[in-house]
């Protein structure tokens, strides 16, 4: 993917793990509260004949390591559930919740196991929970936490989301991808959202411009035109132009941009002295400048991300097509949508 600025590995936390160490025997206050007993995600129903070997049982949680008072024990499962509950194979056990010299902030500590995996141990996730409740770090990344962790910005796209779009308006599931026409992997990207929308295809996705200005020279010009044509000839003609700009992407360079961007035009079956007149009026980049600072906002900085109800999927292009139609439709379970 494209990187607007150094990308940590926090967004990890939807879609694969970040494994760090978790060093055991950690000082605690002496007046911790006891932990309760593990809770792992998955029961493990004795062995049957032939049956894949059981992973042996996570070590208890150490009563000290549990030193802050919140967030509590049932809120991470909540949220690593909606994070992970699309994959059966996992298995977690909140190993500790320990306050920091800051007021309010907690680290956490989770224990990993992958059934049917090649580790023998299991993994520790660690991240730290801020003192509002409804974010974490990381790796230096924030990322948005809780029970209903996707919800906020759920409701912000359908809010704040308003670029050219495709699908019933109202739809339940909301496919918001933010792209740069100049990246490579926003290209890459494509085909596997026209399969998307073929595989589920009441949904309405919205096609965000978010050109990463300090990398590509040429993409707010690309995003600009974007505006202009979709302001023009609507959603059919943007997606005419987007589609005509990805085929000749390689053609977007300081040099050969004119030309692609007036090829794409054409393509698009708009007027260009039109789009000439728009591109200069201050709506059109005030546009582009939305778009941006709404992608921001909900943490998106790098191109192409996918969010599916809220949930950022900043990978997409590169997980296995069936595993992600998998995280969607386990999104839509979560959000009471019915699958067809």
């Amino acid at each position: 993917m494209d990187m607007g600025w150094d990308r940590g590995m926090g967004a990890a936390l939807l879609y694969v793990t970040t494994m760090t160490t978790f060093a055991w025997g950690q000082a605690a206050s002496p007046d911790a509260p006891q932990a309760q007993a593990p809770v792992q995600t998955q029961a493990q129903a004795p062995a049957q004949p032939g049956a894949p070997a059981q992973l042996p049982p996570m070590p208890a949680p150490d009563p000290a390591n549990f030193t802050a008072s919140t967030p509590a024990r049932e809120t991470i499962n909540d949220f690593l559930k909606q994070s992970w509950g699309y994959n059966a194979n996992r298995i977690w056990q909140v190993q500790a919740i320990q306050a920091t010299r800051v007021p309010g902030l907690s680290r956490v500590t989770v224990l990993v196991e992958e059934k049917g995996g090649q580790q023998q141990q299991p993994s520790a996730l660690t991240f730290l929970v801020l003192p509002d409740g409804k974010n974490l770090i990381a790796n230096d990344e924030v990322m948005p936490f809780g029970s209903h962790p996707y919800e906020e910005y759920r409701q912000r796209l359908r809010q704040d989301a308003k670029a050219p779009s495709r699908g019933p308006a109202n739809a339940p599931l909301l496919l918001v991808e933010f792209a740069d026409f100049q990246c490579p992997h926003c290209k890459e990207a494509q085909p596997t959202v026209e399969r998307l929308l073929q595989d589920f295809p009441d949904a309405h996705f919205i096609a965000q411009p978010f050109p990463l200005r300090n990398v590509h020279s040429e993409a707010e010009k690309a995003a600009e035109e974007g505006v202009c044509v979709a302001n023009l000839g609507g959603n059919e003609a943007y997606f005419k132009f987007s589609d005509a700009i990805y085929t000749n992407q390689a053609s977007l360079t300081p040099e050969g941009s004119a030309q692609a961007l007036a090829s794409a035009v054409t393509a698009a079956g708009v007027d260009p002295a039109k789009v000439k007149t728009c591109l200069g009026q201050p709506e059109t980049k005030a546009a582009v400048d939305a778009s941006l600072k709404l992608g921001e906002s909900i943490g998106v900085n790098a191109t192409p991300t996918l969010h599916v109800n809220g949930r950022a999927l900043p990978s997409f292009p590169s997980i296995p097509y069936d595993t992600l139609k998998q995280i969607i439709r386990y999104q839509m379970q979560i959000d009471g949508i019915a699958a067809k």
